[in-house]
């Protein structure tokens, strides 16, 4: 077993954020009462992709009736729908579809994750839940050595990225497409969330998008 499949065992049994635990369940159960055939994961949902990773991708939060359900990171809900094609179209991930976890996707010099491995309610962690998640991202990133570029997705996930270094916020504003040169020699690179909300309604398109990530294939020095 390796160091990141260890990890994933012991983030799986955590239950440090009682709020997150319940509501994770509660969703969870709720939904096999009412659609007996599915199965929801309903734990903390662990990231994935390639442990030789240069390019890493950090979302806010898994989806109540996305990875809560499917147990993979931006799968099951629009967000996914949004993000694995165009992961696929820069050459980034081996189709355009990623459904569950153990479903055959392969990513290719990228890895997957998020500053909250629960569902939150209303899709809004506190600070004391961003910070208790924090733990986590610090052990995830520490195997990942090789992650050259961070592609935040969202406001609160840049936020997170930067308080996990360290770094003042003030001094790295969130923008589209905004380019920052962290002090360890990495890159954070910012794009509006992938979500229903931005995707949409316009706010962020699928030209904007692939722009970004394409960007960010290059600074990762990906071929």
């Amino acid at each position: 077993m390796s160091d990141l499949e260890r990890l994933y065992e012991q983030l799986v049994a955590c239950r440090r954020c009682s709020r997150l635990a319940a509501w994770r369940e509660e969703v969870g159960q709720k939904k096999r009462r009412a659609y007996r055939d599915e199965a929801y994961w309903a734990k903390p949902v662990p990231g994935f992709g390639d442990p030789a990773a240069r390019l890493l991708i950090f979302g806010l939060a898994p989806g109540a009736h996305g990875s809560n359900r499917t147990g993979r990171m931006f799968t099951g809900d629009a967000s996914g729908d949004f993000l694995y094609p165009a992961l696929w179209r820069t050459g980034l991930a081996s189709r355009p579809t990623s459904e569950r976890r153990g479903d055959g996707l392969e990513l290719f010099g990228v890895y997957i994750t998020a500053a909250v491995r629960c569902v939150p309610p209303g899709n809004k962690p506190t600070r004391a839940e961003f910070a208790t998640c924090s733990l986590w991202t610090a052990r995830e990133l520490a195997l990942l050595p090789e992650v050259r570029v961070y592609l935040a997705l969202g406001r609160l996930a840049h936020g997170a990225l930067l308080e996990h270094h360290g770094l003042v916020k003030a001094r790295f504003p969130f923008a589209h497409g905004a380019e920052h040169a962290l002090p360890d020699g990495r890159i954070l690179l910012d794009s509006y969330h992938v979500s229903r909300q931005n995707t949409q309604t316009g706010r962020l398109t699928t030209t904007m998008f692939d722009e970004v990530l394409t960007r960010a294939k290059a600074l990762a020095g990906l071929a």
